[in-house]
Order: C-alpha cells, then sequence, then structure tokens
C-alpha cells in the first residue's frame, strides 16, 4: 500500500476504534462493576501480549525496567482508566470522551510546572482558556437552576480531571525512565494497570460474584471487543502513527474521538445531550484544537494504552 493508504487506514482505525471504546466500557458496565472491567481488560489483555513477547524471543526485562513500566501503567492504565469507566456510570459516554479530549490542556501545564519548564505557545495559551471556559460552562456547579438535574455529574467529572492528569504525568514522565521495548512495555504497563483497578475494585466495589453470574452475550462481546480492537489494534495503528506521520496530524484523535463516541451514544444507547452540552463541547473542542495545534514538540503524549 501507498503512503497515504496507510495513513488514512491508521488514522480511521485511531479516530473509530479509541472513540468507540468509551461505547464498549458502556455495555460492560452494565452489568459488571466499572473498575471491575477495567481489570478485566487490561489483565487480561497485558497477560496474553506478555506471553506474546516472550513468545517473540523478547526475554525477561531487568528489574529497573518493569519498575519503570509499572509505575506508568499505574498512572494510566490504572489511574486513568478507572476514573473513566467509573464516570460512565453517571454521564453519557460522549461527555466523558470530550472530559478526556481536555488532556493536552494538563499536558501543558504539568510540563511547564515540572518537566521542560517550557511556556506554552501563544495559541496553546489561547486554547487551554478556551477549554477551561468551556469546561466551567459545562459543568456550572454554582449554578442553582441546573444543579437538581444536571447532565454532568461533578464529582465523577472531577474524578476523569484527576484521572487524566495521573495520565498526564506518567505520559511525561516515561521519556525519562528506562523501559521494557515499546511492545513488551504496553504489556507491563496493562499488567500493573489492571492490578491496581482489582485493588480498586474489591475496596470500592461490591457484588462481583454476583455481575459475574449475570455476564451476557453482549458483556463478553464488550470485553473482547475492549481488549482486542481497543488495545492491540487500536494501538498498533497509534504506534504506526507516531513513528510514520506528522505529530498534528497524528494528535487529531484527541478532537475526533469525542465527536465519534457522541454519535455511537447517541446512535447505539439512545444519548442525547442539552443544547448547552453541545455548545460546551464545541468550545471545548475548539480549544483543544488549538492546544493541539500549539503543542511544543517535546511534549508528547503518551496513550499506549488507551
Amino acid at each position: 500500500m501507498s503512503y497515504k493508504t496507510k495513513l488514512i487506514i491508521a488514522l480511521g482505525l485511531v479516530y473509530v476504534v479509541w472513540g468507540s471504546t468509551f461505547l464498549g466500557m458502556k455495555y460492560a458496565i452494565e452489568v459488571l462493576p466499572p473498575m471491575m472491567v477495567s481489570c478485566l481488560r487490561f489483565l487480561t489483555g497485558g497477560i496474553l501480549l506478555f506471553i506474546f513477547t516472550l513468545w517473540k524471543g523478547y526475554g525477561i526485562p531487568g528489574f529497573k525496567e518493569i519498575r519503570n513500566a509499572a509505575v506508568v501503567g499505574v498512572t494510566l492504565s490504572g489511574i486513568g482508566n478507572c476514573a473513566v469507566a467509573y464516570a460512565l456510570r453517571f454521564m453519557p459516554s460522549g461527555l466523558v470522551a470530550l472530559l478526556v479530549a481536555t488532556l493536552p490542556a494538563w499536558m501543558i501545564m504539568l510540563d511547564f510546572l515540572f518537566f521542560s519548564k517550557t511556556k506554552p505557545t501563544f495559541i496553546g495559551l489561547i486554547g487551554l482558556v478556551i477549554g477551561l471556559f468551556g469546561m466551567a460552562y459545562l459543568l456550572d456547579p454554582m449554578n442553582p437552576a441546573i444543579t437538581a438535574n444536571r447532565e454532568v455529574a461533578v464529582f465523577p467529572a472531577l474524578l476523569v480531571f484527576a484521572g487524566s492528569v495521573a495520565w498526564a504525568f506518567g505520559s511525561l514522565k516515561s521519556p525519562y525512565m528506562s523501559l521494557p521495548k515499546p511492545v513488551q512495555s504496553t504489556a507491563i504497563q496493562m499488567i500493573t494497570g489492571g492490578c491496581f483497578s482489582l485493588v480498586m475494585s474489591l475496596l470500592f466495589e461490591e457484588n462481583h460474584v454476583q455481575a459475574f453470574r449475570n455476564m451476557t452475550q453482549e458483556t463478553w462481546l464488550a470485553l473482547i471487543y475492549l481488549i482486542v480492537v481497543g488495545s492491540y489494534i487500536g494501538y498498533s495503528a497509534y504506534l504506526w502513527l507516531i513513528n510514520n506521520a506528522p505529530p498534528q496530524v497524528t494528535a487529531t484523535y484527541a478532537y475526533v474521538n469525542p465527536v465519534v463516541a457522541f454519535f455511537l451514544g447517541w446512535a447505539f444507547k439512545g444519548e442525547i445531550l442539552t443544547p448547552r452540552s453541545l455548545i460546551a463541547s464545541a468550545i471545548v473542542l475548539i480549544g483543544v484544537i488549538l492546544m493541539t495545534m500549539g503543542r511544543r514538540k517535546n511534549v508528547a503524549i503518551n496513550t499506549s494504552v488507551e
């Protein structure tokens, strides 16, 4: 295939696959506790992927490399995805995807405060302000008119932001750490993230046995989709993009994924957004686009376990 064809296929996969994982999670958590879904998804997927790397002759990484990959895995697939899974219980999948899409804002702020000390570009700063304004308009916790019957639950939304901060910190920290080879590093990240999710689920969620008994064919298909399509195919496409496509092109997933999630949530789950949420979403997406356009080259987003 030509380069252009490969680029279109890879972008299409990242757009659709990662945008659809929110819907997949939505189906899975109808029966299973949210954090247990994250556990099953990443622990199973990570173990299978790690076995595959051993079969390919990778060998066992050193202790330091395993430890570093584990730290990154806890911040990304552990904290980050547990927060997303929990929030999907309370909000439409498209809105959760929109909150996750604010990741560039956290990347810019954390990179400036703790890592490269690089000031954001003028365009990036404008995008940051617009994105934060959109979030404030969407949540608006001080408005009594929408507090009683709000579309966006404040606590789950704040939890998604906390998960995004953890994801951003782990992403920024990982380039400074000695890690195993990329595929094996991803496997270890998934395993440790799955173990973290298991601990959180056992501590804060109940009725696990009954939930497993209630699993339907739809639940199993959702889990298989999340593991095989979401974690393997989506990541492979993204890995090709970060090695073969301009960063500005690859980063477009940040504002396409919410649109895909909005559409799929409406088509399959009947999720209807209020005019307020639609306006806020448009504002936030404009901010994300500007932040992505203005992001410095040395600020890269690690999304290896999306």
